[in-house]
Formats: C-alpha cells, sequence, structure tokens
C-alpha cells in the first residue's frame, strides 16, 4: 500500500503508535511523516466521541463535526469490531455537507469522486471505511512513509515504539498538538484561518500544494 522511504542515516527508526481516525485532521498527516514507521493500532479498546469516527469540516458560518454512527458494542470491543449503524443516513448528510463546504472549492471536483466511491460501498466495519479513505488520502497527498496496520503483533510496553494513541485531536487537550503548527492556507468561508480541520479541508482547497504546506506544518522534533 505504501511503498516505504529509504533510511539513509545510522539512527534508530523512529516508530509511532496511533489509532486509525476518520478523515483525520492535518496533525494526524504531520505525525506520520515526522516518523519513519507508523503503528496504526486497531485492535486498542473503541473509544467513543473521539476522532476515531468523526471529524471536522469548515462550513459557510462554523465549523462543523461529522460523526459516523455506529451499532451498540461491548465497551471493552477492540476498534476493529465496530460496525457502522446504516440505519440513519448519515452518508447523505457527510456527503452534503462536503459538498456545500467544498463545491466552489478549487480542486473538490478533482478528487471528490474517488473518496464519494468509498462511501458508496458502505463498508461494513469502520476500519474499513477509515482505511480505505486514509490509503486515498495519503496517496494524493504523496507521503510514501511506510505505515503498518496491527492486527496481533503486541507492541505495548515496547520502548521503542512512541506511544501517542488517542494523543491527536484529544478532546480534553484540543489546543495542544505535538506533531502540528498551523501554516494558513486558502480556505473557501471566512476571514480568520480555521487550524487542524480534517484532510479534506486541505485537499480541496489545495490540490498539489497540500503536501508541501504539511511538511511546513510538521514541528521540529
Amino acid at each position: 500500500m505504501i511503498v516505504p522511504e529509504i533510511v539513509t542515516n545510522n539512527q534508530p527508526e523512529k516508530i509511532v503508535r496511533i489509532e486509525l481516525q476518520y478523515l483525520p485532521c492535518l496533525e494526524y498527516f504531520t505525525c506520520i511523516l515526522s516518523n519513519d514507521v507508523t503503528w496504526i493500532d486497531i485492535n486498542e479498546r473503541y473509544i467513543k466521541q473521539t476522532f476515531r469516527n468523526r471529524c471536522s469540516v469548515l462550513t459557510t458560518n462554523k465549523t462543523d463535526t461529522l460523526t459516523v454512527p455506529v451499532k451498540g458494542y461491548d465497551q471493552y470491543a477492540p476498534t476493529k469490531d465496530i460496525r457502522i449503524d446504516y440505519s440513519q443516513d448519515w452518508i447523505r448528510r457527510h456527503w452534503g455537507c462536503l459538498r456545500s463546504a467544498y463545491g466552489k472549492s478549487p480542486y473538490f471536483e478533482f478528487y471528490s469522486d474517488e473518496l464519494h466511491n468509498v462511501f458508496s460501498k458502505k463498508p461494513e466495519f469502520l476500519v474499513e471505511l477509515n482505511y480505505e479513505l486514509l490509503t486515498i488520502c495519503l496517496r494524493l497527498l504523496g507521503i510514501r512513509k511506510e505505515v503498518r496496520y496491527n492486527l496481533s503483533v503486541p507492541i505495548n510496553g515496547d520502548s521503542s515504539v512512541i506511544d501517542d494513541l488517542s494523543l491527536i485531536n484529544d478532546k480534553k487537550n484540543k489546543n495542544i498538538c505535538k506533531y502540528y503548527q498551523p501554516i494558513s492556507y486558502y480556505q473557501t468561508f471566512g476571514n480568520d484561518f480555521v487550524s487542524n480541520l480534517s484532510i479534506v479541508d486541505l485537499l480541496f482547497n489545495m490540490g498539489p500544494e497540500a503536501r508541501s504546506i504539511l511538511l511546513r506544518s510538521c514541528k521540529q522534533q
């Protein structure tokens, strides 16, 4: 899926553990760019009201949160077992919001069909939806870092792995970013720049320039 970059120095690899999020924010991608290998843990316990099933986009008057509804689950259920609830008409709501927010953005028509096709397939599990959307976004951004999906390899307690699980877009520390420093770019609405929105905000507005903006948005570690 991802073509790894070649490590040309003798420094140990920087390996980070994070969760799988829905159309993640910019810091999620600066985290991937800032490390050599990213472990995306889908065996971790699912936590409700987090960005595992939601994202933030900029609409006419405000920042809007889009949430993928999920079916009932045990409190200790791993993320990989969470099923999407299609009894609610959430796809129409999400896509209607994205079209309203970004339909007039410079690159919406370039990228929207491929992303919409993922929703049209109605994947059963949340990880399937998030995985396909993330794969597309990584390719569109030209990110060639190594990304691994943790199915069975235990990495808890491994001191070589940076454990940033639930760190990115943590609702308890919303304004604290370990990997991201805001670099303003063109946004369709408003005069004041809104930082760290879903990656679709950057892609639809900036297109091929998105990767360059992400690279400049990486905090020095």
